[in-house]
């Protein structure tokens, strides 16, 4: 048996898979007449279940944009966005923020961790906007960090914890509520190479695990432990199924 066998979820065939994220010709723009910028043009891509995606591009390319839209932190100027298979293009802001709490997970570069709550807390929280019960809240929450390496520090504040340690808080707190997409933003960009190299094999498991995985990035190293490129350029996509051994010919 091949290694990748090992490492890929036991998935149905790719075209029978549901569709985490379909963007349709997409495009945002900001401004008007002369200050026009053209952020996203024409953007369309599917990432189905189970995927593991890096998407990357150079400063300005679009691809944070498009990271905002697909975590729906932000709307389309135009084209649909389809997230599990539900258009959220035209929802009210007070109905994307249940779906994001319900349907994706957050990992961020700089973790956003509450700094007098506890590891147990922070991982908490996201629960208590969604109507858990306090017994399940805490049982969720401790099986979260267990997952994530961090059951031993489950009392610990943020400044109590390494950077790595933070971040494996900040990934149990993504995964406590069972999201369909865990998207992540340069999550690696304030850690050291080694604990970067344990971060990403902890993206690697989870995926494993069926979990699926959008990150942002602007590093090679980082998004060769992915297993799909969607590259950016000047707000377009100029390549959305790159493989980690292509990146050479365009980093």
């Amino acid at each position: 048996m091949l290694i990748n066998d090992l490492l890929t979820p036991n998935l149905e065939s790719a075209d029978s898979r549901r569709e985490i994220v379909h963007l349709d010709n997409v495009c945002k723009y900001y401004g008007q007449d002369d200050t026009l910028v053209k952020a996203l043009e024409n953007v369309s891509f599917v990432i189905k279940e189970g995927e593991y995606c890096a998407i990357m591009g150079a400063s300005g390319s679009g691809k944070s944009t498009c990271m905002n839209i697909i975590g729906c932190l932000d709307s389309t100027t135009s084209g649909q966005y389809f997230l599990d298979e539900e258009d959220v293009s035209g929802m009210e802001e007070k109905d994307l923020a249940k779906v994001r709490n319900l349907k994706i997970g957050f990992v961020f570069q700089q973790y956003h961790l509450l700094p007098q709550l506890s590891a147990l807390e922070n991982v908490m929280l996201p629960m208590a906007y969604a109507n858990v019960s306090p017994k399940e809240q805490k049982e969720r929450a401790v099986a979260a960090l267990t997952r994530v390496a961090m059951g031993h520090r489950l009392n610990n504040r943020p400044n109590q914890m390494s950077g790595g340690q933070q971040q494996r808080v900040a990934i149990a707190r993504a995964i406590v509520n069972n999201p369909v997409m865990l998207l992540a933003d340069e999550p690696t960009g304030a850690l050291d190479s080694h604990t970067t190299a344990e971060v990403m094999e902890l993206f690697g498991e989870l995926n494993a695990s069926g979990i699926t995985v959008v990150m942002v990035t602007h590093e090679a190293d980082v998004a060769r432990n992915t297993q799909r490129i969607i590259w950016f350029r000047d707000g377009q996509i100029m390549n959305d199924h790159l493989s980690p051994s292509d990146l050479h010919h365009v980093v």
